[in-house]
């Protein structure tokens, strides 16, 4: 009867959050009323809803956390600073002759403000505002076009600093805990948000490198695709100038990254370093203002708001699952498997690049990854690689026809003349490079490996 009931909580909320209802109040709503129908059949027992509000307690007093609210007020007012719109067209204007150029240099601007970005659909939004006509002006397929920049867009997935490396890698450190303590190991080690950026930039610097060989070899075989454009006397730029624009983000990027994974600064306070400077390169844009504070702030405040309620709708929901054996029955689904490991590898993730269609990373992250997290680091898997895998999933299932949110995002601000079809067709070449890259990660687990044993033994 437990796992009957265990079932049809997953199943609840699934068809909820299919119907549209908001996703922290489904999760905690329909977990709630599972746990009453539980106590009154005597399949639940209360005593474990004792055990939220010291959950709740936990989750706003954990200092890794707080470093989200921080990065999204840096990327937001990175946003409103206009760095990546004069970026964007810089870069354009000085490889203006050269077939592709515009693309690569979508990809190249994407990837430096995604990760200061952080939220998918943001940069997907703003890099299809900047780029989009632009691209489609000067004759650019618009296939190409609006692929590379989905693309582009949910870099920031992967490329450290990211929020979503932030959450994932204090769900991780739970999980891997719980992990150690089911193995017998009472001096359980943890994972740091710095051990998982240092796992997770080789495998996004390369996935730039496979886009940026893709596009400059698409430009040579189909030029038509991507024309150069006939450079004008008035669009001419200097690469002193292209330097000036790249060098304030870069100096920014590498302060809180190097920051963290040198140890000098923990991950909230390399994020105060980067809300410093994000005002300071607005400062020095000329658009810093009172209002544009403001803004940014109010922007920031609704973001994390969503995101810790969330965390406290999955908190609840995880609870209650637990509470009907629901995770038993995951270790007892994993571990029966013919193949072991390898085959519950899999299964989990085709299930999380199923769940990308239909849940954010946020929801991800915090109701499916302390699941089957434990589970999986149980049998062996190591904790750094698993995070990076999950994460590469995640923006491939957010780039994937029919449902993906990136194909969403940017619809809302295409022209009428791009079909739908066209965009599905765009992204079908990255998701193969995603794809390829999963293959290879699993085949070479070093690639994320070899960098944190490095930095931290």
């Amino acid at each position: 009867m437990e796992a009957v009931m265990s079932l049809g909580l997953f199943v609840a909320v699934g068809l909820a959050l299919m119907a549209g209802f908001p996703v922290a109040f489904t999760l905690a709503g329909v977990a709630l009323l599972f746990a009453g129908i539980g106590a009154a059949t005597g399949t639940f027992d209360p005593a474990f809803l004792g055990a939220l509000p010291n959950r709740i307690f936990g989750i706003m007093s954990n200092e890794t956390l707080i470093a989200v609210p921080v990065f999204v007020f840096m990327g937001v007012m990175l946003e409103r600073s206009r760095v990546a719109e004069q970026l964007l067209q810089s870069l354009a204007r000085l490889m203006t002759h050269v077939s592709g150029g515009l693309g690569i240099a979508v990809v190249l601007v994407g990837a430096m403000m995604a990760a200061s970005t952080g939220i998918v659909g943001a940069t997907v939004v703003t890099m299809g505002l900047i780029s989009l006509p632009t691209m489609l002006n000067r004759g650019y397929h618009p296939s190409v076009a609006t692929g590379t920049i989905c693309a582009a867009g949910t870099l920031g997935q992967i490329i450290p600093p990211s929020i979503v490396l932030v959450m994932l890698a204090d769900v991780l450190s739970n999980a891997y805990q719980q992990a150690q303590l089911q193995m017998g190991n009472f001096a359980p080690k943890t994972v740091s948000v710095g051990e998982l950026f240092a796992g997770s930039l080789v495998p996004g610097l390369l996935l730039v490198l496979v886009y940026l060989v893709y596009l400059a070899i698409l430009a040579r075989v189909r030029p038509d695709w991507m024309p150069a454009a006939r450079e004008q006397a008035s669009e001419r730029v200097g690469i002193g100038r292209v330097l000036l624009l790249v060098l304030g983000p870069l100096m920014l990027i590498v302060a809180v990254l190097g920051s963290i994974l040198k140890g000098i600064a923990t991950p909230t306070e390399a994020a105060a370093v980067g809300a410093v400077g994000a005002m300071v390169l607005a400062l020095i844009q000329g658009v810093f203002r009172w209002s544009t504070l403001r803004e940014v702030v109010q922007r920031t405040a609704a973001i994390s708001s969503m995101v810790f309620l969330i965390l406290i709708g999955a908190s609840v929901f995880s609870l209650v699952f637990r509470g009907f054996g629901g995770d038993e029955l995951i270790a007892q689904l994993l571990h029966s498997l013919p193949g072991g490991v390898i085959t519950a590898m899999v299964l989990v993730m085709v299930v999380m690049f199923l769940l990308g269609f239909v849940l954010d990373f946020i929801e991800i992250t915090f109701v499916i990854v302390p699941i089957v997290g434990p589970v999986l680091m149980a049998m062996g898997l190591d904790p750094i690689w698993l995070g990076v895998m999950i994460a590469i999933n995640l923006q491939t299932s957010f780039l994937t026809p029919p449902f993906g949110f990136a194909l969403f995002y940017l619809r809302g601000v295409c022209p009428e003349t791009v079909r739908t079809s066209q965009m599905y067709r765009g992204v079908i070449p990255f998701i193969a490079m995603q794809l390829a890259m999963l293959i290879i990660l699993a085949l070479w687990p070093q690639l994320v490996t070899w960098l944190p044993g490095v930095i931290y033994g």
